[in-house]
């Protein structure tokens, strides 16, 4: 099977360099990048076929599109008459709804909507893949099969994906802010820079591998941490007084509302 990725950004690139990492002949892959810079760059590290996107859908069973929401409907219109008959299309673009990128295919092309986030970059990836409405479990199985290559999938109804774009999607921006501002804190408590980050980091990288390993609720290691009187129920009174909770809750909601208004200015379905 040949796989083209159209878009050669960070996610593009990320992904490319995951399906190599994973066993995936060059010979077996396909990129489209409008910029000959950046298309020559591609081609010298990865040593992979740099073309057109109508050359992708034209040689690729299966094509990733990982272009800009605003940008799709231009892709979709030079790949149409170009896809290979029962091409599958996985997207990987916020708010874009399979229904929107069907109706602007041929018949008996296959769709999955995807959203991986930017820690595939270290093999880390959370990905959420949702079938479209004539995708069967051996498309799902290719999509699954492609992102496993940068980190971890799962496989829910595209009406959760909205929500999944809010939490995994943009997630990491939210652990990158809460790390800068704890290690602005060390900085104001005194500590040199270099010290305070290393420190965040490592605490940071802790107690993620804490979650995961221990596979207990948040709830019950963060009690662990909190002894009655103590420094971190000094510290945790001040979130709740700033109602720090809360406003991670709205944060949320407005990542997926955002997600929501991108599909349908763009999409109108």
């Amino acid at each position: 099977m040949t796989v083209g990725l159209i878009g050669a950004g960070v996610m593009g690139e990320t992904l490319l360099a995951g399906l190599l990492r994973s066993g995936m002949k060059t010979s077996d892959l396909l990129v489209a990048e409008r910029r000959p810079d950046r298309a020559a760059e591609l081609a010298e590290k990865y040593h992979v076929e740099v073309v057109d996107n109508e050359t992708v859908a034209q040689r690729a069973q299966t094509v990733v599109l990982l272009v800009k929401p605003q940008d799709m409907e231009i892709v979709l219109s030079e790949i149409a008459d170009s896809l290979q008959p029962g091409a599958l299309v996985v997207s990987i673009a916020a708010g874009i709804t399979t229904a929107f990128i069907e109706s602007h295919l041929s018949h008996g092309t296959h769709v999955v909507r995807a959203m991986p986030n930017t820690p595939a970059l270290v093999d880390q990836a959370m990905s959420a893949i949702s079938p479209g409405s004539t995708c069967n479990d051996e498309h799902l199985a290719t999509a699954q099969q492609l992102l496993q290559s940068v980190g971890k999938v799962i496989q829910l109804p595209e009406k959760y994906q909205d929500a999944v774009t809010a939490i995994s999607g943009s997630g990491p921006a939210y652990i990158y802010y809460v790390t800068e501002a704890m290690i602005e804190a060390g900085v104001m408590l005194g500590l040199p820079r270099d010290i305070s980050t290393e420190m965040v980091y490592q605490t940071v990288y802790g107690a993620a591998t804490m979650l995961k390993e221990t596979q207990m609720h948040p709830t019950v290691l963060r009690e662990q941490v909190t002894s009655p009187g103590g420094t971190t129920v000094a510290a945790l009174r001040v979130f709740d007084d700033f109602k720090v909770r809360a406003a991670f809750l709205s944060a949320m909601e407005a990542a997926r509302d955002r997600s929501a208004e991108l599909g349908k200015g763009i999409t109108h379905v």
